[in-house]
């Protein structure tokens, strides 16, 4: 549905021409200066300019984003209306603009940028401003109230609005004001339930009980807003985390540490088996709490690793939220192959595939080892198709191949016996995926070339497979073969 206003700036010259002078929104400028895209994927649409090379964007929600020449990009409006109402009311060229200011504050801000732009450029800026609230239809709200809804639009820029390079796949700036502290997103349900739990509500124990998330959340909210009274809800988590055997370890090493700070004889049987042995009495539980927290420096919360959030985000269903903090990630790491390692497989796992075979690709070419580099090319040709790049897939298999030496390069010693320790079954069965996914988009060349490399590949590991049983003694033949009879 189209907006309102932005219809009556395509259907009426005048308004338009008042838009864009002196209010600079120029609907004849619907461009940006590069190919671009929301990391959510949800449509984007130019629909105008400024004299800076910026551009304004119509969201699928109706908001409206701009993003400047410079790489900055923010939400400024839940609305084309709103945009223009800030825009004419509130101008560029007024500066001192913040929220501590009430609305005389803002007035006389507005009145002393005013009349330097009626000084140096905009002799008719009243009339004009008139003329374009008048056309456009615009409310006249107290100023107070526009700046706190300008405000609020930037503060939720992320995680849906956020706005990617679609050649390189890096976001746009958002100023550290406007950021969304994932850590506080993802620990707000756990704080909830937590102070739930302590307040006696027993819904809230057997909600806890039923989630495993909302547990993972209501453990890392106490792990950095302890009480003396927790210990029975901490003992509570501990149990269940025991019973249920969950996955994840480090979250029932945690909860067993807090319980063991306390100290406590009732909990040392328990401590006892899921530290396995390392705690015998209540002392000791202690001192191992302590060693375990020193070396993980768990009471401060900024040292937290930040994948320890992006992951409880993806539990919760936060895929955006986990999305943008591992682009942000990337963006901000350099060649570090530990970092980028992480990040391809966090990103892999909420489905990004683009941004992964991002952090793949850079992986790759800082691994110096032909096994490594075979492994690394592997899976990038993984992440390349699931992008659904199958010409880069294909590119990424040539590198495997040349890797482990099927092309007739001479790779080094680490892998001299490839065929034998599953990179062979992974990168051949990694050809036969690309074979299908280029015939079913009819890219025959493409799955006729994947598909004679995969026979190479199939062939060689046959070849080197038979030399290696010609070695074996018969008894091991009787293995290799699973046969109970003679071996010939």
């Amino acid at each position: 549905m189209t907006d309102r206003v932005l219809e009556l700036l395509r259907s009426r010259p005048d308004l338009a021409e008042l838009a864009a002078f002196p209010f600079n929104f120029d609907v004849s400028r619907a461009y940006h200066v590069e190919d671009v895209h929301l990391a959510s994927g949800a449509s984007l649409e130019a629909i105008a300019g400024d004299d800076t090379g910026g551009t304004y964007f119509l969201c699928a929600d109706q908001a409206v984003l701009h993003a400047s020449s410079e790489g900055d990009a923010v939400l400024i409006a839940d609305s084309v209306g709103e945009a223009l109402e800030m825009l004419v009311r509130l101008p560029e060229w007024c500066e001192g603009l913040t929220a501590e200011l009430d609305e005389e504050g803002l007035r006389a801000q507005v009145r002393a940028g005013d009349d330097e732009a009626r000084e140096e450029f905009a002799p008719e800026l009243d009339a004009q401003r008139a003329a374009l609230i008048s056309g456009l239809g615009l409310p006249d709200r107290p100023l107070v109230e526009l700046f706190a809804l300008t405000e609020s639009a930037a503060g939720r820029t992320e995680p849906d609005h956020v706005l990617l390079n679609s050649r390189d796949l890096c976001a746009y700036q958002l100023h550290e004001s406007y950021r969304q502290c994932l850590r506080d997103v993802v620990l707000r349900p756990g704080r909830e339930i937590l102070e739930r739990m302590r307040s006696g509500d027993l819904g809230a124990r057997e909600e806890a009980a039923a989630d495993p998330v909302l547990r993972a959340g209501a453990l890392r909210a106490a792990q950095f807003d302890r009480r003396d009274g927790d210990l029975p809800f901490l003992r509570f988590l501990l149990e269940r985390e025991d019973a249920e055997r969950t996955e994840s370890f480090e979250e029932q090493r945690l909860t067993a540490v807090l319980v063991a700070s306390y100290g406590q004889d009732q909990d040392v049987p328990l401590l006892r088996s899921v530290s396995w042995g390392q705690v015998t009495d209540s002392a000791g539980a202690v001192e191992w709490a302590r060693a375990e927290e020193a070396k993980r420096h768990e009471r401060d919360a900024a040292a937290e690793n930040e994948f320890t959030w992006i992951e409880l985000a993806h539990r919760q269903g936060r895929t955006e939220h986990a999305r943008v903090a591992l682009i942000r990630l990337l963006d901000d790491t350099g060649p570090h192959a530990d970092r980028l390692r992480e990040l391809s497989r966090a990103l892999e796992r909420i489905g990004d595939h683009a941004q992964a075979a991002r952090a793949q690709f850079n992986l790759l070419s800082l691994q110096d080892t032909a096994w490594d580099r075979a492994l690394e090319a592997y899976i990038l040709a993984r992440l390349e198709r699931g992008k659904g790049d199958l010409a880069a897939a294909g590119r990424a298999l040539e590198r495997a191949r040349g890797a482990v030496g099927v092309d007739g390069t001479a790779p080094d010693s680490t892998v001299a016996e490839w065929h034998r320790r599953g990179l062979g079954r992974l990168i051949t069965e990694q050809h036969l995926e690309l074979t299908l996914a280029a015939v079913e988009a009819g890219e025959t060349d493409l799955a006729l070339a994947t598909m004679t490399h995969g026979k190479v590949l199939l062939n060689t590991i046959a070849k080197q497979s038979a030399k290696a049983l010609s070695g074996l003694s018969t008894r091991a033949k009787w293995a290799v073969a699973g046969l109970r009879g003679p071996v010939a």
